[in-house]
């Protein structure tokens, strides 16, 4: 096990400043634990397979894992939740920050964890990972290519605009956000419905899909979508609204190079949701998105498709993959299984 020395930021009361917390962080391919420096007690503990995002911000590391939520779990944890395909809440979304001198170093160590757990699944699967040569991996991950067209559709002023709302004092919005899903070049959130009559539709200036760069001068990037959430609702007695959107469609094209079966796709499904994604690998170069769901691989339909089948799919694709996804909560919505909550 690797260890590093990091501090951990504890949650506070609202207005209150953060506690950092000193702590040792352990990092092998089995799992990543945290202790607290001085009492030793373990404050997180995570098989590595639980975790969906990395990242390092200069002196900080971000950290998101996935944990099961059992049905005797809180009303407060079930609200933080991932539902399953019956409607049941499955698992939730653990955000971590750690601030450290060796942030990047954190990062790559927690990478190449994965990269030797990786080997020594092939090797219990018995393929011999010196079969794929290094250098060719190592050559693919490094270009700087994004495969799907998110950079030249964000980088263009015509999709980034500003949008004015005008409504009454005590009214509401009418619209309903999602995540964008983490492995999106700006991960902030969507809209995914609209109320029939409410001020967003009337306006006629947005549409579904539609992302949220800021509302009223507040950026969104990166806020956990309960934060972005609050700030709308804040806005109920505003009679004029300003969002800064980039205009998105619904569906996320995603395009994936894989040239043959030897290289990883580097990321996990369940129930056709994505639901963990490797940094930097070639999926998320390809636009692949966390809480997405699939609907389309190379042209086929798999909203219908058993997980077992789209799994073999994927693990048997080669060359150019073509996928069309959208957040999953949006195409629950699109589908009637939910309700809409407008905010």
């Amino acid at each position: 096990m690797a260890q590093k020395l990091a501090k951990s930021r504890k949650k506070a009361p609202e207005g209150e400043a953060q506690p950092m917390t000193e702590v040792d962080l352990f990092i092998s391919t089995q799992r990543i634990k945290v202790l607290n420096a001085d009492t030793q007690e373990t404050m997180m503990d995570h098989p590595l397979r639980t975790i969906s995002y990395i990242a390092d911000i200069g002196n900080i590391v971000v950290l998101m894992a996935r944990r099961r939520v059992t049905r005797s779990n809180s009303q407060e944890n079930m609200e933080a939740s991932h539902p399953s395909q019956d409607g049941k809440r499955q698992y939730k979304m653990i955000c971590h920050v750690f601030e450290s001198e060796d942030a990047q170093l954190i990062a790559q160590s927690i990478g190449q964890a994965f990269s030797v757990a990786y080997q020594e699944f092939l090797r219990a699967n018995g393929i011999n990972p010196e079969d794929l040569s290094q250098k060719e991996y190592s050559d693919l991950l490094n270009t700087q290519d994004m495969y799907n067209d998110d950079l030249i559709h964000f980088s263009k002023s015509e999709n980034c605009k500003d949008v004015y709302i005008e409504k009454q004092k005590g009214e509401i919005l009418g619209v309903v956000i999602v995540e964008s899903g983490w492995g999106s070049i700006l991960p902030t959130v969507i809209i995914a419905n609209m109320m029939h009559g409410g001020p967003a539709e009337k306006s006629g200036r947005l549409n579904i899909g539609d992302q949220i760069m800021s509302i009223n001068g507040t950026s969104l990037v990166g806020l956990p979508l309960s934060t972005c959430q609050s700030i709308i609702k804040g806005l109920k007695n505003q009679a004029r609204v300003k969002l800064n959107i980039v205009r998105c469609p619904p569906v996320t094209t995603v395009l994936i190079r894989r040239p043959d079966l030897r290289y990883q796709l580097g990321f996990s499904v369940q129930n056709g949701i994505i639901c963990s994604l490797m940094r930097g690998g070639i999926a998320e170069r390809g636009g692949v998105r966390v809480g997405h769901r699939i609907i389309e691989i190379n042209g086929q339909s798999v909203v219908a498709t058993p997980h077992e089948k789209i799994v073999h799919v994927l693990s048997n694709a080669v060359g150019e993959i073509h996928m069309k996804t959208m957040p999953a909560a949006m195409y629950r919505l699109l589908t009637a299984q939910e309700q809409p909550v407008y905010i």
